[in-house]
């Protein structure tokens, strides 16, 4: 299958941060446009996709021949024996997303780390070389993946929002016409509703940080990933009802996959 991307070329802004030399494999070019200033078609990859749950909303994504990681949190002794992220993107600043200890203790030589504004405020000034900001919209090129950041807030966005919107990222990732989307902290948002083309989507549910099962539900089922894996889902009163959501995903749409991961190892069953 083939996805067909009608791209326009005009009024476009390169804003990335560019580093002539510090890393042949990895191009800089943060675009809303990032396909070029002709139409493409992009061949499906065929390469797997495998998420690592390490918890809750950390993971590490082996695609292929590439690796990288997902809000990395708990030290660097949870990420031992995993491959060296080739990039890592960050959602928000919050605690369970964002450790600034875990990041330091790494071996970041080499690697990119892509974050929002919020994130940026928050890093030490010795990582500015290897931070790219973008902010919803916003598009960047890494090895052959192309990362949007989207929108990721609460509902009503409002001043007491704990997820304001353009305060912090979600991200679709894509390789060769195919798409990772990795929601952050979000909830039932329109332009969630309005992905398309996603192979796998990474959605939290848990209130009040996030969203309902049911929103979630309704968001899944109208953007349509070929398959869904429900994150986040620990809350002030618990654990989501994952197997809920799996049922009523399948009820609504039998054809998309609901993939049901072990991110907490200490939950009781």
């Amino acid at each position: 299958m083939k996805y067909l991307f009608t791209l326009l070329a005009a009024g476009i802004l390169f804003t990335g941060c560019k580093n002539e030399g510090k890393d042949s494999k990895t191009e800089d070019a943060t675009n809303k446009n990032p396909y070029g200033e002709a139409k493409n078609v992009l061949e499906p990859d065929s390469a797997s996709i495998d998420i690592q749950p390490i918890s809750h909303a950390t993971a590490v994504v082996n695609w292929s021949d590439a690796t990288f990681y997902i809000d990395p949190v708990g030290g660097a002794e949870a990420f031992e024996g995993k491959e060296k992220p080739d990039f890592i993107l960050i959602t928000h600043t919050h605690g369970d997303h964002l450790s600034v200890e875990t990041l330091e203790a790494m071996d970041l030589d080499g690697v990119y780390i892509i974050v929002p504004q919020s994130v940026r405020d928050e890093m030490p000034d010795e990582m500015n070389d290897i931070i790219r900001t973008l902010e919803n919209g916003a598009t960047t090129r890494v090895l052959d993946f192309y990362i949007e950041a989207v929108p990721m807030y609460n509902l009503p966005d409002d001043a007491d929002s704990r997820h304001p919107k353009g305060w912090g990222n979600g991200y679709v990732v894509e390789r060769n016409g195919q798409r990772l989307y990795i929601a952050g902290d979000t909830e039932n948002i329109p332009e969630m509703k309005e992905l398309q083309n996603i192979e796998i989507a990474l959605i939290p549910m848990n209130q009040p940080y996030t969203m309902t099962v049911e929103d979630a539900v309704n968001g899944v089922l109208a953007f349509a990933p070929k398959k869904v894996i429900p994150f986040h889902f620990r809350g002030q009163d618990g654990y989501a009802d994952v197997e809920k959501f799996k049922e009523l995903v399948n009820e609504g749409n039998k054809d998309i996959e609901v993939e049901l991961l072990e991110w907490y190892p200490e939950r009781e069953e």
